[in-house]
C-alpha cells in the first residue's frame, strides 16, 4: 500500500501488514513519519494510490459507512465537542451505527454503554460533565465510546500522548486487556516503553516505510530506535519487564 498527497512525494511507501483478533499492534515513529496518515488510509478516509485495504477479506471501499462502523472504530487524540454531554450520553454516541436513522438509544444501548464505562475503568464518571474531565479521563472516555460501538477492530491515534504517567499506564494496561478479550487493537505512538509492555507486534515507521517490524524484543533494539528517532536509547529486558529510555 502506498499513498501520496497531490503535489508531494509519497507519504506511505509499500506498506503491508495484517492484524489478527486478540492482538495489539503498535506503529511507532517520529513526527511526520506518516502514522496518522496510515490510520486515515486504514479507515478509508484517504484512498491508497497503490494497493488496497482489506477488512475481513473484502476491499474497504465495498463496505458501507454504517456497516464498517460496526466492525471498525477510531479513538482520536482529542475531539472538540460543542455540547455539554454527560460522560454516559457521550459514550452512548458509540451506539449510533446500531440504531435506525434518527433512532433513540434504548435500555439495551444504555446497558452496553455502562458496561463500556466499567471496562474502561471510569464508571464513577458516568454522570460527570465531559467539560470537567482531565486529559486522561477524557481519553478513557473516548475508548469507552468505541467499546460501546462494539467493533472488533479498534484503531487509536496516539492514545497516551500528553497524559501523565498514571493515565499512560492505565491506557496501556487497558489496550492489552481489550486484546486479551479478543479485540484487534492497532495504535500509533511515540512511546517504545508502552509498546514493549503491551504490543504483540511493533512496526517502526520512518519516512513512510516500515524500517523495522516484528515482536517488541526483536524490534525495539537500541540500534533500531536510534535509526528511527535519531537519538540513543537504553534498552533492558528483565524479569520485571522491559525498560526503554532515551539516553540523553
Amino acid at each position: 500500500m502506498s499513498f501520496a498527497f497531490v503535489g508531494h512525494g509519497s507519504v506511505l511507501r509499500n506498506l503491508s501488514f495484517s492484524v489478527e483478533p486478540g492482538t495489539v499492534t503498535a506503529v511507532l515513529g517520529p513526527n511526520g513519519s506518516g502514522k496518522t496518515t496510515l490510520l486515515d488510509v486504514c479507515l478509508g478516509w484517504r484512498k491508497p494510490d497503490r494497493g488496497a485495504v482489506l477488512l475481513h477479506g473484502r476491499p474497504l471501499a465495498s463496505w458501507g459507512r454504517r456497516e464498517q462502523a460496526r466492525v471498525m472504530s477510531l479513538v482520536p487524540q482529542r475531539e472538540n465537542v460543542r455540547f455539554d454531554f454527560t460522560v454516559t450520553d457521550y459514550v452512548l454516541l458509540g451506539r449510533s451505527p446500531h440504531l435506525p436513522v434518527l433512532g433513540v438509544p434504548g435500555p439495551g444501548d444504555l446497558a452496553i454503554a455502562r458496561d463500556a464505562l466499567r471496562t474502561a475503568g471510569i464508571a464513577g464518571l458516568a454522570e460527570r460533565s465531559i467539560a470537567t474531565l482531565s486529559g486522561g479521563e477524557y481519553q478513557l472516555m473516548l475508548v469507552a465510546r468505541s467499546l460501546a460501538q462494539q467493533s472488533t477492530l479498534l484503531l487509536l491515534d496516539e492514545p497516551a500522548s500528553h497524559l501523565d504517567p498514571a493515565h499512560r499506564q492505565r491506557v496501556t494496561v487497558l489496550l492489552r486487556r481489550l486484546a486479551d478479550r479478543g479485540l484487534a487493537v492497532v495504535y500509533t505512538s511515540h512511546d517504545p516503553q508502552a509498546a514493549a509492555a503491551a504490543a504483540d507486534t511493533v512496526h517502526l515507521l520512518l519516512k513512510g516505510s516500515f524500517a523495522f517490524s516484528g515482536t517488541p524484543r526483536r524490534t525495539l533494539t537500541p540500534e533500531a530506535l536510534r535509526a528511527v528517532y535519531g537519538v540513543p536509547f537504553r534498552v533492558a529486558w528483565t524479569r520485571h519487564g522491559p525498560h526503554i529510555s532515551w539516553d540523553g
